[in-house]
């Protein structure tokens, strides 16, 4: 039989336990609904489930002879040289923008060839590429 001591002793560890697990869970669900996932226009194309109220981000080149510029907004294409998508965004984007570069756009897509930026980031340079990234470039 435990005496007062341990029990209070095991209560307050089971109790700390408990809390920890409760505030590691929460951390993970938050850090889980504010991750964006980031998808070349070959994953949108051959991805059959696709939220269209998520927020994700696309990224690829921006196609050679496609940017269209009116007052504040800019559409332009993405591709990643095997299939490609109309992008539309109303701001200014980075000096490093241009044709022929890497190019991540954030925001949402109306369909599968249509995509709303909020955020334009450009990539300063697509000679370094993540291993990942290059091998699915170069294996299509």
């Amino acid at each position: 039989m435990l005496n007062k001591k341990t029990k209070n002793k095991s209560f307050i560890f089971f109790l700390f336990s408990l809390l920890l697990i409760i505030a590691v869970a929460s951390s993970l669900k938050v850090l889980d609904d504010n991750v964006l996932y980031f998808f070349s226009p070959t994953e949108i194309k051959e991805k059959s489930n696709l939220n269209l109220n998520q927020k994700i981000r696309i990224g690829g080149m921006v196609k050679n002879q496609s940017i269209i510029v009116n007052n504040n907004e800019i559409k332009f294409i993405v591709t990643d040289f095997k299939n490609e998508i109309i992008v539309t965004y109303r701001g200014t984007v980075p000096n490093l923008f241009a044709e022929g570069k890497g190019v991540v756009a954030e925001g949402k897509l109306q369909d599968k060839k249509y995509f709303v930026a909020k955020r334009i980031l450009a990539k300063h340079d697509e000679n370094y590429m993540p291993p990942k990234n290059k091998k699915k470039l170069n294996d299509k």
